[in-house]
């Protein structure tokens, strides 16, 4: 990958995210060198002005205004669709990224040709990290990834720092979040893009799951550190339980479908969403 204009492309998705897209901006516009990158926001129908406070404060960035609200995925990919780039930089707007950490991401993957995503260490508000990566989605492992962060969260000492270890070693994993993932353009689009089944939630993994189904790596980069502000979107909609629950189904059928009954009666049986 060569230091030009075509390098990467970096596409935030928004829904109301006035309050916290300046500081993402802010972060990423014109700090990207010598990687130059076109910014592009798509906007899924917000009500609070996000698209006009972007056009105002940062013009060279490109607002697309979905006319609707798309989703995740199928608004990602509309932001693909308008970039020409080698590289595609997915990047939630409750994130803000620190000098270097995008520089940091393209490099691991020029040293890597094998490799076709790689996502860096995520951390909270106070430092904290996330478990921002994981085995590929099961029954099992979904409820380790749950015990784990509940457990680090309290405090429990020996968890807490495992966690931290394992969010400091770098190497393969079977997913990082889409909170802040890049990707070769070129094994994008060998997967169809961004499977637009998944509204919002779980589109990151079953993204990963697919490009390592064709032989390729899914890279940890914890050297790039991103802080990320997780929650603040999905905070706003009522319906994100009942959305998590129907894309958490959609992968069990996409790539687990004889775990698609169980999971429906769990559902049904814990009143986690009554109709799924």
């Amino acid at each position: 990958m060569s230091a030009d204009p075509s390098t990467l492309a970096i596409i935030v998705v928004t829904y109301n995210s006035r309050t916290e897209i300046g500081d993402c901006l802010a972060s990423v516009v014109g700090h990207t060198d010598p990687y130059r990158a076109a910014v592009v926001v798509v906007d899924n129908q917000s009500t609070d002005g996000t698209p006009a406070l972007v056009r105002e404060r940062w013009p060279s960035v490109q607002v697309i205004d979905a006319g609707a609200n798309l989703g995740f995925a199928r608004a990602n990919n509309r932001g693909i669709a308008a970039t020409t780039s080698d590289c595609v930089l997915l990047l939630n707007p409750d994130t803000v990224v620190p000098p270097g950490a995008i520089q940091r991401l393209v490099e691991a993957l020029e040293r890597n040709p094998d490799a076709a995503v790689a996502g860096p260490r995520l951390v909270d508000a106070t430092g904290a990290a996330e478990l921002s990566f994981g085995p590929r989605i099961s029954p099992w492992g979904e409820l380790r990834q749950k015990l784990l962060m509940t457990l680090y969260h309290r405090g429990v000492a020996p968890v807490v720092r495992h966690v931290e270890r394992r969010s400091r070693e770098a190497g393969d994993r079977a997913w990082v979040s889409g909170a802040c993932l890049i990707v070769r353009r070129a094994d994008l689009e060998a997967v169809g893009g961004l499977d637009e089944r998944f509204f919002m939630y779980t589109e990151d993994v079953d993204l990963c799951t697919s490009i390592r189904a064709r032989g390729r790596r899914v890279l940890f980069v914890p050297e790039a550190e991103v802080r990320h502000l997780r929650g603040r979107s999905a905070a706003r909609n009522p319906q994100t339980e009942l959305l998590r629950r129907q894309s958490q189904l959609a992968y069990y059928e996409k790539h687990l479908p004889r775990w698609v009954g169980p999971l429906r009666l769990y559902l049904r049986l814990t009143g986690r969403v009554a109709h799924v």
